[in-house]
């Protein structure tokens, strides 16, 4: 299972600078290289009887649910592809060519069909198969959904191509399914850089994985995708926001870098101890369990619902293990696709650091399911300017920032205090200066009266410090 990337070394390299004659060069070289290597490949006296059946058109099979399975292979494809040197039987090893296409065989589906071939991928791609096991796309074949991607899905066995040749943007296998987010992505600013610029830009798989896919919206593994290509962008954040780290780690990349999309605040159950975002146990739900319990209403849950839910989570470790980390982020996909060119990011304070801020108007509590997929419910947004809550939700507060008002008041007393005490200490002193320097004088004459009635007394002069 592979994913089609762009070949750097051929095509990445030209721009609007380069001569014509370079890119014609080019694609000479590679149509050149594809015919070469299709040439020097001889088919099986076993594959050539095969393709004698199977390169007509209209070969077809009506499957048991009515399904039509076209059975047509192209020989010069599968010349090209990356299989070419597979023989028919590595793959379909259940076909006895002495009875195929003699005696009937019932497929119940295109599904079935594709779920049993799928062994066949598992025998050489090992490695990728282990990937593609612990991904979201595997959870949900072993949950029975019928539209998630198996190996064919992605790679067609008898064309697929290697992922290095250069490939047009709408080849990518990901458009299949996620439709409305790839025409979300091949408009904003990576899409544009692929398609309108001709340059190379992030594709899917460069930020979410071909096999080991993950869900998008847990973890920080596409924030890290981001900083790996953008590694400037903490020292250029630096030269204008404040508390950059704490900004980093509290808020996604979309959440400023697409203007128009709608945000909210996303509470993250984490294991403070192992510094990993909590996951539901599998056959457990006690996540959708617990919050379903404790708002029964269905009005999102309030700070001691909050409160309790923390305490059954942490029952069964150390107190404190269990902990919220709120992040800001983009509600949809399809909105965190959109991102602008970084002259049109938000910059300014205000869009959150306000009372009544639109990104705070909206809070979920979210937990990894067991397929590693995000479970989420509903969170008043009193929550975030509640003191009960503070200790509970971390790492959104900021002096004037639409949280804990009482919070403001007394740091700003800390404040004042730190300031008022000195300046209070050095006007007193200096109001009293007069007193206590006719003090001192009385002191000292006082002094000297006793010290003449001694005999052999030094005068106060003389006691004086020199």
């Amino acid at each position: 299972m592979r994913n089609v990337r762009p070949n750097h070394s051929a095509m990445g390299s030209l721009n609007a600078g380069t001569p014509w004659w370079a890119g014609l060069v080019v694609l000479l070289w590679c149509l050149t290289t594809s015919f070469t290597f299709a040439a020097d490949v001889e088919l099986g006296d076993a594959e050539k009887d095969c393709l004698a059946c199977h390169d007509k058109e209209g070969v077809k099979k009506v499957l048991q649910n009515g399904e039509v399975l076209s059975m047509r292979i192209s020989t010069k494809a599968y010349l090209e592809s990356m299989h070419n040197e597979t023989a028919c039987e590595d793959c379909h090893a259940d076909l006895d060519a002495k009875t195929h296409g003699k005696v009937k065989s019932d497929i119940k589906s295109k599904r079935d069909f594709t779920l049993a071939q799928g062994n066949a991928c598992r025998d050489c791609h090992k490695k990728k198969y282990v990937q593609y096991d612990d991904s979201v796309h595997a959870a949900m074949v072993k949950e029975g959904n019928e539209k998630a991607p198996l190996c064919s899905d992605c790679h067609n066995p008898h064309t697929v191509r290697s992922f290095k040749e250069v490939q047009p943007i709408e080849a990518t296998p990901c458009v299949k399914c996620h439709e409305a987010i790839f025409k979300a992505y091949s408009k904003d600013v990576h899409g544009l850089e692929r398609i309108a610029k001709g340059k190379s830009a992030p594709l899917c798989a460069d930020c979410h994985q071909a096999h080991d896919v993950k869900a998008a919206s847990m973890g920080d593994g596409v924030k890290d995708t981001c900083l790996s290509c953008h590694k400037e962008a903490v020292a250029q954040h630096q030269d204008w926001l404040p508390n950059t780290g704490l900004h980093f780690a509290s808020i996604s990349c979309p959440a400023c870098h697409v203007p128009t999309a709608q945000r909210r605040v996303n509470l993250r159950l984490f294991d403070a101890g192992k510094n990993v975002q909590l996951s539901e146990k599998t056959g457990v739900p006690k996540f959708e369990s617990l919050t379903d319990a404790a708002d029964g209403a269905g009005m999102g849950l309030d700070e001691r619902a909050l409160w309790s839910l923390l305490k059954e989570f942490n029952q069964e470790g150390a107190p404190g293990k269990t902990v919220l980390r709120g992040r800001l982020e983009v509600k949809s996909g399809v909105e965190a696709h959109q991102l602008s060119e970084k002259e049109k990011a938000i910059k300014d304070c205000n869009a959150c650091h306000q009372a009544g801020a639109a990104p705070f108007q909206s809070v979920t509590l979210t937990i990894a399911g067991p397929d590693g997929r995000p479970l989420r419910h509903g969170v008043q947004k009193e929550v975030l300017s509640s003191l009960t809550s503070m200790n509970s939700v971390r790492g959104f507060y900021a002096i004037g920032s639409t949280r804990i008002k009482l919070l403001d008041i007394l740091l700003v007393m800390v404040l004042a205090g730190a300031v008022c005490v000195p300046i209070g200490h050095m006007t007193i002193k200096r109001l009293f200066k007069g007193v206590r320097e006719r003090l001192e004088a009385e002191r000292l004459a006082a002094a000297a009266a006793g010290d003449a009635a001694t005999p052999g007394a030094p005068s106060p002069s003389e006691q004086a410090p020199k």
